[in-house]
Order: C-alpha cells, then sequence, then structure tokens
C-alpha cells in the first residue's frame, strides 16, 4: 500500500509538471497579438459606419465591418495602428527581426488593396509622408478567407523592384477599396502579426 502511494504520488508530481510545461507552452504561443480584439480602428470614406459604431461592434462580436453607401464616391479607407493608439497616428512599431508575416482573415466583396504604412523620413513618425508597400487581397464574397502575407510581399506601387517595407519603422496597416460599389462589403476577424 505503501509503495502504491508512493507511485501515485510520483505520478501526480510527474502530471504538474507536465501540465506546467503545456501552460507555459500555450502562453508563449499565444503572444501574437490579434489587432482586431486590441487596437481601435479608424475609418474615412463613404461608408455606412462611423468610427463609434465600428468599433463598439469591434468590441461586442469581435469583427470589424464596413459597408459602402449607395452610389460611393471616393475611396474607403480602414486603418489600425500596429501600437495600440486613440488617435490615427503615433510612433512607428519596430518589430522583431524574427517576425516574418501578417496572417488575415477576412471576407470582402471587392478587391482590397493592402498598405503597410511606413513612419516618414522626416522622422516625424506616422504623420503622412512614409512609404506604403502594398499588396492585394483578393476578393473573398462568399466566405472567410485566411491569408498568409510575407513582409516580403508587400512592395511599393506593387512593382516587382518596389521598395520593401521597413518591419522596423512599421505604423499601421491600411485596408483600401479604391473603387467602391454600392453595399461592398469589407468583414475582418483578425489581423495576427506573426
Amino acid at each position: 500500500m505503501i509503495i502504491n502511494y508512493l507511485i501515485l504520488k510520483n505520478s501526480m508530481r510527474y502530471l504538474f509538471v507536465y501540465f506546467l510545461f503545456f501552460t507555459i507552452f500555450c502562453f508563449a504561443q499565444k503572444k501574437q497579438m490579434d489587432l482586431v480584439a486590441s487596437n481601435k480602428w479608424f475609418i474615412a470614406g463613404p461608408v455606412k459606419e462611423n468610427e463609434e459604431i465600428l468599433n463598439t461592434v469591434r468590441v461586442e462580436k469581435k469583427i470589424v465591418s464596413v459597408t459602402a453607401k449607395d452610389n460611393p464616391i471616393g475611396e474607403i479607407e480602414l486603418n489600425v495602428m500596429i501600437t495600440a493608439s486613440e488617435i490615427n497616428d503615433g510612433t512607428p512599431t519596430n518589430l522583431s527581426s524574427e517576425s516574418k508575416y501578417v496572417e488575415i482573415t477576412y471576407q470582402s466583396s471587392q478587391i482590397i488593396k493592402l498598405q503597410a504604412r511606413e513612419g516618414n523620413l522626416e522622422g516625424t513618425g506616422c504623420i503622412h509622408g512614409g512609404s506604403h508597400p502594398r499588396v492585394s487581397l483578393p476578393a473573398s464574397p462568399n466566405h472567410f478567407k485566411t491569408i498568409k502575407i510575407l513582409w516580403s510581399d508587400f512592395k511599393q506601387d506593387e512593382l516587382p523592384n518596389g521598395k520593401l517595407l521597413d518591419i522596423h519603422n512599421l505604423c499601421k496597416f491600411n485596408f483600401v477599396n479604391y473603387n467602391p460599389v454600392s453595399g461592398s462589403v469589407l468583414k475582418i476577424k483578425s489581423v495576427v502579426i506573426n
């Protein structure tokens, strides 16, 4: 009986150690930040939602969703700072050199251009003037799609020889619909930097 007790006690000790390491491992994996869950979003252009509605829905339903007005004139720009900010401006973020990509889960009735805005050369941070290397997000009107975009895919004006993104001077992501049509929709479930 004493031997059984000692075996059980040691088994419980090993189980506790295993659980502790498993918890630490899971926590380390969760260090990635989802910009939908963590950061305030900003909107400009002919949309039905205002900034307050956009962020209320984001907090309550864990989704960013915008819809173009009828007969929209001009582009729609939805953006989020990489480092959380209450204003659509701030200090550039210096991502780790180990960061390789951004993963986005979205649904869109039109092609969206994703710009990765850098800090400007004047040294005033994220105020207009920085580079906008970008990529295209294909339309996915009927279902949510998850895509992984390598930092090396972002190029100025999407040109093969365009300037590459500097992840050590990254301000924000701009999701831009340059030619919205009435009722076009963009929904974003997650934007995770890896």
